[in-house]
């Protein structure tokens, strides 16, 4: 039998969500199984079976994972050796002196560097700042590096020479020779083809420490799935990769998981032509919030992870510990939710594996929002009373109730979350009052309403497949490969033949892989970008480049966008100083093409339980199974609609209705 269903698959920290659809039926199937950090592969095949496939079945798998991310956060990156220039091993030291939090007396103490002293080697090289040689790298200095690093036993080294983004021949030549003696080898004119010493390096090592982890991971992927399945890999630019190229390039799987979240709101943004949407994506480890403006995915260069700068082009996510698996604690007189949470294993309270204490998720189980008789799944059995048991220390020790304790632990978790709000639509200088809030993954629709009345967001939707809209946005990905590189042309010496000249030769030379992976060259699309400033300036606005690249049209669109970020615009000069392109081939899958069965059904609650709400109010609220919903379906709030795996809360005075597409539209404070 011939493999005929695409699948898309997200291991995230607590639950791995799939989706899987038949080529030619557009039949549908979702799942979700617990993930098993030590042992993601046993998630990959728990997946398949949840939605009743064999890995035979499958034609194209797309991957998002958090493996590189948890790697980085929880530092468990293997010791690598870094090559630099002659009196430059001190990069990684010296580092930046600006401050992350500017008005906060106690300095944040900075994270240790990526490579210790002792695994730094010099080259005696040089090349200027136009790219001339004019120290030599020599076959004799070679074979002394080459020699040095053997005897320091690592697996991967990163190679990072002063000014090789403008000429990395010493870089190539070092590169071919060490390969000798170490399977991994990551250049940074290659990686990060920008002018930054210290953030160049940085990035350059934390991709050669990731190459060993990823390279096996994805050696045994290949081998357990066979070579009849195709395998993409997620990237944290908001596109899918082949599995070779990213073995070379792990750190672009560093934003993996979240990304496909935010690419699948994109989708859905476009879908429903909204201007201004806010991704909101609440699983059981991490909150994960980005803008989408006018249908497109923010991108951005200058993110930090685990306090590491990473110069790398990522989907623009603020990321923060606040999940359904975030535990609750005293602190003081007040309480504190997460960062840390229960995760898998042993996960929350409710879940019966072993959890003991008080978490978000058991606060919403306890204020009846989650049906305790449920089997989430079908695999996972609720239990609300260890979930009481949890929380009887913490409201002892505030001489609470029960209940209201776990009203207070779910105010403290949308406090957090509305601050990471506040932060991302700032920084891309958007009201967020004029926003629709995109809620998603496990616990993301079960605080959309309560969380977008304290913002002051009137709209939410909460898409279909929420649950498992990571690996629904896996499934309708692009196949992309996109780069970044200086090009310093100020505005009173544009040269449109000039930028042309750049853009094309950065578009042929991205079109490879994908012509290489089949795609035919007629169906490639390209996009190209500059990252513009006034003389001066430290901060860059991005701007679409489009040919026949018109001074007058560029210069209006940066006034537009400054105008929009700061607040205003001049008439100063102002420079190109980077250039972006990405190109992309079609998704393999369309979103609108899926088929489901909630096309019609009852429109009777299946039940109807007690829930607490803010103000302490206890409530009869009816509860619909979403599966069942007509397309004319609409209800005033208090309601709960479950589907397998969440939970959707209709505070009283929202209003809930079946949309376009089968996504449901709530408004916050009713019609």
């Amino acid at each position: 039998m011939t493999a005929a269903w695409l699948l898309g698959i997200d291991i995230g920290g607590t639950f791995t969500d799939v989706v899987a659809v038949e080529r030619k039926s557009n039949a549908l199937r979702t799942g979700k199984v617990l993930s098993d950090p030590s042992d993601p592969m046993s998630a990959l095949v728990a997946a398949c079976e949840s939605v009743n496939l064999k890995l035979d079945d499958i034609h194209d798998i797309v991957h998002g994972t958090t493996m590189a991310t948890n790697a980085i956060v929880e530092g468990r990156l293997p010791p690598i050796a870094l090559v630099a220039t002659e009196g430059f091993a001190e990069a990684l030291d010296i580092g930046r002196q600006n401050r992350r939090e500017l008005y906060k007396m106690e300095v944040t103490p900075r994270p240790e560097p990526l490579v210790p002293r002792r695994l730094r080697i010099e080259a005696r090289e040089r090349i200027d700042a136009q790219g001339d040689v004019i120290t030599e790298l020599t076959e004799a200095e070679i074979e002394r590096l080459t020699r040095e690093i053997a005897a320091l036993g690592v697996e991967a080294v990163a190679i990072s020479l002063l000014h090789s983004y403008l000429n990395g021949e010493h870089e190539t030549r070092l590169g071919a020779a060490l390969c000798r003696v170490v399977p991994h080898i990551a250049l940074s004119h290659q990686l990060n083809p920008e002018p930054r010493e210290y953030e160049r390096t940085n990035a350059t090592a934390m991709n050669a420490a990731l190459m060993p982890l990823i390279a096996r991971y994805l050696d045994r992927l290949v081998g357990k799935i066979g070579s009849l399945t195709a395998l993409h890999m997620f990237h944290s630019a908001g596109g899918m990769a082949s599995a070779a190229s990213i073995a070379s390039r792990p750190l672009a799987l560093a934003l993996s998981g979240p990304a496909a979240g935010v690419a699948a709101a994109a989708a859905v943004a476009r879908q429903l032509e909204l201007p201004s949407v806010i991704s909101f994506d609440m699983g059981g480890t991490t909150t994960d919030v980005s803008v989408i403006v006018d249908g497109k995915v923010q991108i951005d260069s200058n993110q930090r992870i685990a306090g590491y700068p990473i110069r790398q082009m990522m989907v623009s996510i603020e990321t923060i510990g606040a999940g359904g698996g975030s535990i609750a604690r005293r602190d003081g007189k007040a309480v504190r939710v997460g960062p840390d949470s229960a995760g898998a294993a042993p996960g929350p309270a409710c879940y019966g594996l072993g959890g003991t204490q008080p978490t978000v998720a058991d606060a919403n189980i306890l204020l009846g929002y989650i049906d305790p008789r449920r089997r989430l799944g079908g695999s996972v059995r609720l239990d609300v009373g260890k979930a009481a048991t949890a929380f009887e220390p913490l409201a002892a020790a505030f001489g609470t109730s029960i209940h209201e304790t776990a009203l207070g632990v779910r105010r403290v978790a949308n406090a957090n979350m509305a601050r990471a709000l506040r932060r991302v639509t700032i920084e891309h200088g958007i009201d967020a009052r004029s926003c629709s809030l995109l809620a998603f993954g496990g616990a993301g629709p079960m605080h959309a309403v309560s969380l977008a009345r304290e913002f002051g967001i009137s709209k939410i939707i909460v898409p279909r497949f929420s649950s498992a809209f990571s690996a629904f946005g896996c499934l309708t990905a692009e196949m992309s490969y996109a780069e970044q590189r200086p090009l310093h042309m100020n505005k009173s010496r544009w040269s449109a033949e000039s930028l042309q000249d750049s853009l094309g030769r950065m578009r042929d030379r991205l079109s490879e892989p994908l012509i290489k992976a089949g795609c035919p060259a007629d169906t490639l699309q390209a996009r190209a970008a500059g990252l513009l400033r006034y003389a001066g300036q430290s901060d860059t606005v991005e701007v679409p480049l489009d040919a026949p690249y018109d001074l007058a049209v560029v210069d209006a669109a940066f006034k537009a966008a400054h105008e929009r970020l700061f607040g205003f615009a001049t008439d100063e000069d102002w420079e190109v100083d980077t250039i972006r392109v990405t190109v992309s081939a079609p998704p393999m899958h369309h979103a609108d093409s899926v088929e489901t069965d909630g096309t019609g059904g009852k429109a009777e609650p299946r039940m109807v339980r007690k829930c607490w709400f803010e103000g302490g109010v206890e409530r009869d609220t009816p509860c619909f199974d979403r599966n069942l919903l007509p397309r004319d379906w609409r209800c005033e709030g208090p309601a709960i609609i479950e589907d397998s795996w969440s939970t959707i809360v209709v505070d009283p005075g929202a209003t809930v209705w079946v949309g376009p597409f089968e996504h449901l539209h709530i408004a916050a404070e009713g019609c």
